[in-house]
């Protein structure tokens, strides 16, 4: 087993991996920006380096000053959390080439997924359901338009590099394709150094459900059930719940089939999540694979009584898993508690915060790493916290959450929060009927 590991990251994530460790006997080395340096995983780890300015990029994306960190603290592995460099096939080969353990997949795994291209095309491989569309990238206008008329519309135009719903527009008629297909190669340009556009056709009143996988050193993949992120704006989750309430058992068995070849197709190594869209046929097709641990994670654990966490740094250092497949137990909704405007189109807003009460009781959990008197910084994303309520049934669930959710109370300086907006939606008809698909944003509105 590893005996130190630095956390490549911030935030809640980095707190969250610092508490499993210390349960492991692990000692923990904490990386932080000159934004960060008062922040809970800082004074939580056995050591901490700090390695640059506030922007990401001279910090926490700054791989030769993680680098530097972990060797002079002579750690033996690094975990990458989530976001930042935890899907960077560079940052794995570089940590595989210095000796230090990437707890996540390897170099070529992870760019075997990361390209949406290349993942579609190992899946269909695999015999795993695919959203029909063009073999390939788009080459030009034309190309797209011929495309387009052999699929139907509507279609949809998806950056090969990308991800946060940069690059991806829906095109419902041909006199709107140029426009959106120039717009999609701009942003994709812009958001990932690669213009790369390909294109599907576009499930309508789509669910997205995903499956929690994990793959060993030895070949073994077992699933760990489902997550439900429909609810969520601009291609952003908002609260995710398992199980989720459009699932049946034979639909489970076959997306956790789907999900377990996916993931052997590739012999897979580490905690990953395969995610799909069903359509309201309950038809199910792969959408892409996130090679790393989710911020979702913790509804999964609630429900199976599971540390992923503990999964992923034992699998990297050589265990084996159990190979047993999982079905939930309780029902989690997980809500993310965003330092942003739900009365001003999600604004974000930092400050400092001056007073915080955080909710207890049975059936709910908080992970978070802010605190009275913390500064919100406005460099990284916007989440604070995540609230997961757990009961035996959904509808206890969204009781807890409401219940939890009124007792949450993060108020400072211009500090404004997501907590009204969960609010409401634990109180729509809609939502507790688990009547919504992704679209459910764009006609909610708040009261």
């Amino acid at each position: 087993m590893f005996k130190k590991i630095l956390i490549a990251n911030r935030g809640e994530i980095a707190l969250r991996i610092i508490r499993t460790c210390r349960e492991m006997g692990i000692e923990t080395v904490a990386i932080y920006s000159t934004a960060d340096k008062e922040s809970l995983h800082v004074r939580f780890a056995d050591e901490a380096v700090c390695i640059g300015k506030p922007q990401s990029v001279d910090s926490y994306l700054n791989i030769p000053h993680i680098m530097a960190a972990a060797e002079i603290t002579n750690c033996d592995a690094i975990h990458p959390g989530y976001g930042f460099l935890a899907e960077n096939a560079k940052f794995a080969q570089i940590c595989e080439d210095h000796g230090i353990k990437f707890i996540g997949p390897t170099a070529e795994m992870i760019s075997l997924m990361g390209d949406k291209v290349t993942a579609k095309d190992t899946m269909i491989k695999a015999g795993v359901p695919v959203v029909p569309g063009v073999e390939g990238l788009l080459q030009s206008l034309e190309h797209a338009k011929e495309s387009a008329k052999e699929i139907g519309y509507p279609i949809i135009l998806k950056a090969t590099a990308g991800g946060g719903g940069k690059g991806m527009r829906v095109v419902w008629k041909e006199e709107d394709l140029e426009k959106n297909y120039n717009t999609a190669k701009a942003e994709a340009a812009a958001a990932f150094k690669n213009d790369g556009i390909y294109m599907e056709k576009f499930v309508e009143e789509p669910r997205h459900i995903e499956i929690q996988v994990a793959g060993d050193q030895y070949g073994t993949v077992c699933h760990m059930s489902e997550r439900d992120c429909s609810i969520q704006r601009r291609h952003q989750k908002l609260v995710e719940e398992s199980p989720s309430p459009f699932m049946t058992p034979e639909l489970r068995k076959k997306m956790g089939e789907a999900a377990i070849k996916a993931a052997a197709c590739i012999r897979y190594e580490g905690v990953g999540t395969i995610e799909f869209l069903v359509d309201k046929h309950r038809n199910f097709y792969f959408m892409e694979m996130n090679t790393r641990i989710q911020v979702e994670h913790c509804v999964t654990e609630e429900v199976i009584n599971f540390d992923l966490i503990k999964e992923q740094i034992k699998i990297a250092a050589g265990e084996k898993i159990s190979g047993e497949n999982y079905t939930p137990v309780m029902h989690a909704i997980e809500c993310r508690i965003n330092a942003e405007d739900p009365y001003n189109d999600f604004r974000p807003s930092p400050g400092k915060i001056r007073t915080l009460n955080t909710p207890g009781g049975h059936g709910v959990r908080v992970d978070s790493h802010v605190y009275a008197g913390y500064t919100i910084p406005p460099y990284y994303d916007s989440m604070i916290g995540k609230l997961i309520a757990i009961a035996r049934t959904r509808e206890e669930a969204i009781d807890t959450m409401y219940r939890a959710l009124s007792e949450y109370v993060i108020e400072g300086d211009g500090v404004k929060t997501t907590i009204p907006f969960h609010l409401q939606l634990m109180q729509n008809e809609d939502f507790r009927k688990g009547n919504f698909t992704t679209k459910f944003m764009e006609s909610f509105e708040m009261k």
